[in-house]
């Protein structure tokens, strides 16, 4: 699976008629519940590296790609699958989901659905609950946490998703782009300074695009966006 994941999202990073992306399950029981630990059980320590690359390397992609991606989250997210909703830019989930990291309860830390733990600004010491626990919590407490954006009822998930798609895919695909990869790099700025700079930058040039001058032009002379 990760390796058809992996090819689908560097096809869809590179092909322009694709303005946001949806990640979800097949089925209704679960979005993802990680690792296959059969698999991992019989692996050897090279094949279990090359496994984890993989999966860090899918994670990576989501965050860097161009395109902003929505997780649309019914069932249970653990360990792995939990850590693609935190890679996703957005997520919605139903009220019947269930979050968790629960590679402890086998004696395996969450190594690195830790990273988009501490990436996406889930406070430590929720963060650290799961991570030791292996408790799941509900969407209502993944919702405080920040793991997802909003809890809808189950029979309106699909609809109220495409509906953030649809309004995400009718802005600016320059802004939006632009936006999402300016996001993510004020992280990496040392001061804020630094920050400040990056943007007035992106700013200015985002403001040099055709899109962003037929928008102002627009609204000056009709008043509306």
């Amino acid at each position: 699976m990760l390796d058809r994941l992996g090819e689908e999202l560097d096809s869809i990073s590179n092909d322009d008629s694709v303005r946001v992306i949806t990640v979800e399950a097949a089925g209704d029981r679960a979005f993802c519940a990680g690792h296959d630990l059969e698999e991992i059980h019989s692996q050897t320590k090279e094949e279990t590296t090359e496994l984890f690359k993989k999966c860090s390397d899918v994670m990576t992609t989501l965050r860097t790609m161009r395109q902003p991606s929505i997780a649309r989250v019914q069932g249970i997210a653990t360990a792995a699958g939990c850590q693609l909703v935190l890679s996703c830019d957005l997520a919605l989930c139903s009220a019947e989901a269930r979050f968790g990291m629960s590679g402890i309860r086998v004696g395996a830390f969450c190594s690195t659905p830790a990273v988009a733990l501490s990436r996406s600004g889930v406070p430590s010491k929720q963060a650290l609950q799961l991570l030791l626990t292996g408790d799941l919590v509900c969407a209502e407490t993944a919702l405080s946490y920040g793991i997802i954006g909003k809890v809808v009822d189950g029979e309106l998930l699909e609809e109220e998703t495409l509906s953030l798609a649809r309004k995400i895919a009718a802005n600016s695909p320059h802004g939006v782009q632009l936006g999402k990869q300016l996001y993510y790099q004020l992280d990496d700025c040392g001061t804020l300074e630094e920050a400040y700079a990056l943007a007035t930058d992106k700013m200015v040039c985002n403001l040099q695009h055709i899109d962003a001058k037929r928008g102002i032009h627009n609204f000056v002379t009709k008043g509306k966006i």
